[in-house]
């Protein structure tokens, strides 16, 4: 009976792992028009892209192995793009002139 357990959970974290394997992360640039700030903008946002190389993994040093990348890319590229957007925003702050009642 505590064998069943230890499947279902490891057959868990397998398909976890697999789902979380699949995608690789990338920040990509996009401009906008900031309409408070009458200027043209920038930020960075995070991308996702498929990737299947889980078709030959039958053992677990695969499994880990295809876990890593993906893991690691949302990692590095999460922080770029946080630091980036703090540039961005830096930068904004710098040429927002805010607008004027009358």
């Amino acid at each position: 009976m505590r064998m069943n357990k230890y499947y279902k959970i490891a057959s868990l974290l397998i398909s976890i792992t697999f789902i979380l394997s699949s995608c690789c992360y990338y920040p990509r640039k996009v401009e906008f028009y900031d309409e408070e700030c009458q200027i043209e903008s920038k930020k960075l946002v995070l991308e996702a892209t498929l990737v299947n190389m889980t078709a030959n993994c039958q053992n677990e040093e695969c499994i880990i192995a295809l876990l890593v990348p993906g893991v690691a890319s949302a990692v590095v590229s999460g922080s770029i793009v946080i630091v980036g957007n703090v540039v961005y925003w830096l930068e904004r702050q710098g040429k927002c002139l805010p607008k004027r009642f009358e």
